[in-house]
């Protein structure tokens, strides 16, 4: 058993702080891996934080209404607690990881060979 600490992560480029708007878990919930477990407020918009462990929450450390800065913790949650417990292994959190966007690509024109249409025109 330990105490795992979710910290504020970078929600979006460049942000360094944001606002908690709202806890969607209490001390003595059971929570599960990628459970959201926090709503915030960037400059840029509102989302879900999921947790990135599991266990029980022990303490909810920043209140409703304060802006944290990234890094900042926001909860304590027991870990390791029982045998369908994961131990408190850290999953990929959902916010900021998953499939990128990808940026079409831009397909170059092939040029025809042997002349093309400039070359019947020149000759004929």
């Amino acid at each position: 058993m330990g105490r795992r600490y979710f910290r504020l992560p970078d929600v979006g480029e460049g942000l360094t702080e944001a606002e908690i708007l709202r806890w969607l878990v209490a001390s003595g919930d059971r929570v599960d891996v990628n459970q959201p477990v926090v709503e915030v407020e960037t400059a840029k918009s509102a989302v879900e934080l999921p947790c990135p462990f599991t266990g029980v929450v022990t303490e909810l450390l920043v209140e409703e209404g304060t802006v944290a800065a990234v890094g900042t913790a926001l909860i304590s949650v027991e870990v390791g607690d029982g045998p369908d417990d994961d131990g408190g292994a850290e999953a990929p959190m959902l916010v900021g990881h998953g499939a990128r966007r990808h940026r079409p690509t831009r397909r170059r024109r092939r040029r025809p060979q042997g002349g093309g249409q400039d070359a019947e025109r020149e000759g004929g």
